[in-house]
């Protein structure tokens, strides 16, 4: 892919990060992209994901922490917001 296109969409997902989190750096839009993907494969292509969560325990443990640490963030930033 292109660098013009990367920083684009790094623009996209900075903004995005930021508006779901109330606040962005470059952990937290990493942590961020590996939810979303995770999310989407788990939804997509859920043996998949099921078979790499067996292989993988300590990477299923990873990701639960990131999916409790931004749904956390999120909702601070949705009270800080009202």
């Amino acid at each position: 892919m292109n660098e013009k296109f990367m920083a684009e969409f790094d623009s996209l997902l900075s903004n995005y990060t930021e508006l779901l989190l109330g606040e962005e750096d470059d952990e937290l839009k990493e942590k961020v992209q590996v939810w979303m993907l995770y999310t989407f494969m788990s939804k997509n292509m859920p043996g998949l994901v099921k078979h790499w969560n067996a292989k993988f325990p300590d990477g299923k443990q990873t990701i639960i922490q990131i999916i409790i640490e931004i749904k956390k963030m999120n909702e601070m930033s949705k009270q800080n917001r009202e």
